[in-house]
């Protein structure tokens, strides 16, 4: 055996682990939450094709006909880019109608809900474990003359292996005998810890040894990840994730999370596409109207901003503060914060990202400037940096080309809101009326307007808008707005604070005009 060989032969195989998506289903009882079918599909879309998740649970059969007319339009969706095996449904042993629901909704796959635990078999159905095993197997013969692939939840499995192991094994052996294709075991209420996952995934697969075991997680005493991780380490084939960990109570293991740790910690192969996990979060926070905490490990706002300006030094010394979560593996970026922590070297990246180049001195003058800023708790974004190192410097960096010389902005009821707009641009002014869906969306459709009919030009597209009161503000001080500009796929952040909403826009599409215009 050569050398090559040997190598080889002394690597471990890496495992492959199946992903499920269940964030339009189980995710969906996250309080408050409830997707329309339209939505739905636009989610379905981006996990199927973008994020090219295994398989995802996008309802539950028989709870309304906008349920169902979302399933269809999943499933016809799915069945022309050939991934409708990849859809399930929730079905219930009901005596055959989730069955019935789920096949004529076009699904060809159903995730059959048993009781994994005794008492939830006794207590719950009010019957014998035989009479519920009875009804189970004939509901997965129903299924397979309806054409349909059953997997099975052992609904409070976690439950049932502290207290009722024997109800387990003794279900689990009458029903691997059937044809059913996966066993899905959720830790319902979100009580094991890494070790009972362990211990319990460990006895099944003993008593299993050939079956295909899914886990569950639930998220109540945060450990939904490090017990999705458990259970790959002791022989589970899939795991069940939700888009920002959306679920019932804590919620379920978030799909981002439980990625990054496989591959990293794990060494384990998914089909995950990481590039894409940003925007499917973006796209799910969206709809669901659940924010993501910003320091959320992958997705949120601030995981890849250094603060400490010891962090900057650091990464321009050898990237002595990078780990393997590079940004550019979710289609990010990293950024160094500005304010009271920031220091020279922080500074001087921002400085250095924008093409300014600053004498020592220079440099700590700004730095002075950005921690009184900071101290002040005002927020500093990379685009401000021109104006600022204008304002400590004395001169004009950048010049203010575009100057906002007057407007006037008005609504009244049952009228649209309009804007009238004068502005001097490159020594030349212009003035221009509109109006819009509002205040500020006037005063924007009337610059355009000077911009296309005077200059035969046009100026980056809003891509977001966040109104907030500054930190440690009051609601009848300041508002602070924060726009973000999408010019040809570049991204333009400008701050604008004032008194007044619309003001407060005004300044910061100011300040982004004078950069574009740079």
């Amino acid at each position: 055996m050569g050398s090559a060989e040997k190598m080889n032969a002394q690597q471990p195989v890496r495992p492959f682990i199946e992903i499920m998506d269940c964030t339009l289903r189980d995710g969906e009882q996250t309080s408050g939450v409830s997707f329309l079918p339209h939505e739905k599909l636009m989610i379905a879309r981006m996990l199927l094709r973008d994020l090219n998740v295994d398989r995802i649970e996008v309802a539950s059969a028989r709870v309304s006909d906008g349920e169902q007319e979302a399933v269809r339009m999943i499933c016809k969706y799915a069945d022309q880019i050939g991934k409708l095996d990849r859809v399930e449904v929730l079905g219930f042993v009901d005596g055959g109608q989730s069955i019935d629901w789920i096949a004529d909704s076009g699904c060809r796959v159903v995730n059959l809900l048993a009781k994994g635990s005794e008492k939830h078999c006794r207590c719950q159905l009010q019957k014998r474990p035989e009479e519920h095993l009875a009804d189970i197997v004939s509901t997965v013969d129903h299924a397979i003359e309806r054409n349909l692939s059953v997997n099975l939840y052992l609904e409070d499995w976690s439950n049932g292996m502290k207290d009722s192991p024997e109800y387990v094994y003794t279900m689990l052996s009458a029903l691997v005998k059937t044809k059913i294709c996966r066993f899905m075991l959720p830790d319902t209420l979100g009580v094991l810890n890494p070790l009972q996952v362990i211990e319990f995934m460990r006895k099944m697969l003993r008593r299993f040894p050939n079956t295909h075991f899914d886990f569950h997680a639930h998220n109540d005493y945060d450990l939904a990840v490090s017990n999705s991780l458990a259970a790959v380490l002791s022989g589970c084939r899939g795991l069940h994730v939700t888009v920002n960990g959306l679920g019932e109570r804590c919620g379920n293991a978030p799909l981002s999370s439980v990625q990054v740790i496989l591959k990293d910690q794990f060494r384990a192969k998914t089909n995950i596409r990481e590039v894409k996990l940003n925007d499917v979060s973006r796209l799910v926070a969206g709809y669901s109207g659940i924010g993501i905490a910003p320091n959320q490990p992958v997705i949120g706002e601030n995981v890849f901003t250094q603060v400490a300006g010891v962090h900057a030094d650091g990464d321009n010394k050898a990237g002595l503060y990078f780990n393997p979560l590079k940004p550019e593996r979710f289609g990010r970026r990293r950024e160094y914060a500005l304010g009271k922590n920031s220091g020279r070297a922080n500074i001087a990246k921002n400085l250095e990202e924008l093409g300014l180049e600053l004498t020592p001195e220079q440099t700590r003058r700004v730095t002075e400037r950005i921690t009184e800023l900071g101290d002040k708790k005002e927020i500093v974004t990379q685009e401000d940096l021109p104006y600022i190192v204008s304002d400590v410097l004395k001169h004009d960096v950048p010049n203010d080309k575009i100057k906002l010389i007057s407007y006037v902005v008005s609504t009244a009821y049952g009228l649209k809101p309009g804007a009238n707009v004068k502005v001097e641009i490159n020594g030349r002014q212009y003035e221009a009326g509109a109006t819009g869906d509002g205040q500020y969306d006037a005063f924007v459709r009337a610059l355009r307007y000077i911009y296309k009919k005077y200059l035969n030009r046009t100026f980056p597209i809003l891509a977001n808008y966040v109104v907030s009161i500054p930190p440690g503000g009051r609601t009848d001080a300041l508002v602070q707005t924060v726009i973000t500009w999408n010019d040809n796929g570049k991204l333009i952040r400008t701050r604008g604070l004032d008194a007044d909403q619309t003001e407060s826009a005004i300044k910061a599409t100011i300040k982004m005009l004078n950069i574009f215009e740079e």
